[in-house]
């Protein structure tokens, strides 16, 4: 009563809840898990150039700019199999913790990301990637869910976007080692600074504990017997009528953003390369403006992640990520279908990766909204499923990319076409479940 009364009388200003130092530390825990999740998600796609010149000539494949283009996104879809599969880390989650199945899914990750530093073909390689996108997959659903249930329900939703920022710092990070260790040591010492997550793994086991909330439910505290029913049947529940809509429409969403991810940021290096030799650049200079894009695309999506709560909460999540998916699509037409083919576009492709960069800051929506749609004790299945299809999509639209970009010799015209997606999420939205001024289900 007393907070309504203060929040009417002129000029105050609601104060918000303060954080704990556990509060605070198993945040930094999380976010530097999503950083080193950004490097090792990016690495492949700053080195894949060189990577691929090397490997598929010992795989008995020539090194051709199409069979780089094809093979190249081939392993990307490979990547994004694995990613895929990480669903299984959801119920682990609701089963036996945040905090420990995180650290499991750092450890894998970490570990054949600086495998793949001794492929010596690129079948070696594909695998590496495909194992190593397991681990990677279960880290956005497991540090979501973490905060959300973690932080005060009047600070998670900028937490969220505060979260989903770390992603693309570990993308800057990766373009500052790209710039320096990739440049001249090459590919395999990049993939090596990969096993430095480990570390965080036992870090994160040992310091952090779980949320409050997943205690609770894990004790039965005001539950039901529904949840001894989830713990052994959560992939099922979150398609009961009651999670239906919401779990085929965020499925769906986070598809096309996965799409708009692939299309935005891991392609990002080869055009600045191809555009860069095609002005007379060297490969050296070439993978340093590479390097010099990633950061650029970063910068603009920490501040697209930084601004979406913010909307989310004045426009309401739908509305946002329309805002959000249309300014995608009109940005990878520009940046790929038209800037990548003028015969002097290098500076113009690099400042339109400012725009793909804030536009691709709609996974903070995600961060915030896929929490809210569902109850606590399947919320890291359903946080997990809803990625893992997403990424199932943008697998499949990566194959037929390599078939097209192998086609055409080019990767400009099939990745502007990624922008059809887009599209499609803006008829799915009208039928997402809007939970704009609902706290988080217990």
């Amino acid at each position: 009563m007393s907070k309504a009364i203060a929040a009417s009388t002129p000029g105050f200003k609601l104060r918000r809840t303060p954080l704990t130092r556990e509060q605070i530390g198993g945040f930094w825990a999380v976010y530097s898990g999503w950083v080193l999740d950004g490097v090792d998600s990016v690495i492949y796609a700053l080195v894949l150039i060189p990577a691929l010149t090397e490997l598929l000539p010992n795989s008995g494949i020539a090194a051709t700019p199409g069979n780089l283009g094809m093979y190249g996104s081939i392993l990307f879809a490979l990547f994004l199999i694995g990613w895929g599969l990480s669903f299984i880390w959801g119920p682990l989650a609701d089963r036996f913790g945040r905090v420990k199945t995180l650290a499991a899914s750092i450890l894998i990750y970490s570990v054949f990301t600086g495998a793949a530093a001794f492929a010596h073909n690129v079948w070696e390689l594909a695998a590496f990637r495909l194992i190593a996108g397991i681990g990677v997959g279960g880290e956005w659903a497991l540090a979501g869910t973490y905060v959300a249930e973690s932080w005060p329900e009047d600070r998670r939703k900028m937490g969220a976007g505060y979260l989903q920022t770390g992603y693309y710092v570990g993308f800057f990070l990766a373009a500052l080692l790209n710039y320096t260790v990739g440049a001249t040591y090459g590919w395999r010492a990049m993939f090596l600074c990969g096993l430095a997550p480990a570390l965080l793994a036992i870090f994160t086991v040992l310091r952090v504990k779980e949320p409050g909330q997943w205690r609770k439910a894990a004790h039965g505290v005001g539950q039901t017997n529904a949840v001894a029913v989830s713990k052994r049947r959560p992939l099922m529940e979150i398609f009961a009528p009651a999670y239906r809509r919401r779990t085929l429409t965020s499925a769906s969403l986070v598809g096309v953003a996965i799409i708009g991810l692939w299309a935005g940021s891991v392609y990002e290096a080869s055009a600045v390369v191809t555009l860069a030799m095609r002005a007379g650049i060297d490969r050296v200079g070439a993978v340093h403006l590479a390097s010099i894009g990633a950061a650029v695309l970063s910068v603009g999506t920490i501040l697209g992640c930084l601004a979406a709560p913010w909307l989310a909460e004045r426009l309401g999540r739908r509305v946002a990520l329309g805002a959000y998916f249309a300014g995608m699509a009109v940005s990878i037409v520009f940046a790929f279908g038209w800037v990548f083919y003028l015969p002097n576009g290098l500076n113009l492709f690099m400042v339109s990766l400012l725009f793909l960069g804030f536009f691709g800051g709609n996974f903070a929506i995600f961060s915030l909204w896929l929490p809210e749609q569902y109850p606590t004790r399947i919320r890291a299945t359903a946080f997990a499923f809803n990625a893992s299809v997403g990424r199932l999509l943008g697998a499949g639209v990566n194959f037929l990319l390599a078939a097209a970009i192998h086609w055409q010799g080019s990767l400009g015209l099939p990745i502007a076409w990624t922008a059809v997606a887009f599209v499609i999420g803006l008829l799915i939205l009208p039928f997402a479940v809007e939970t704009r001024h609902q706290t988080l289900p217990e």
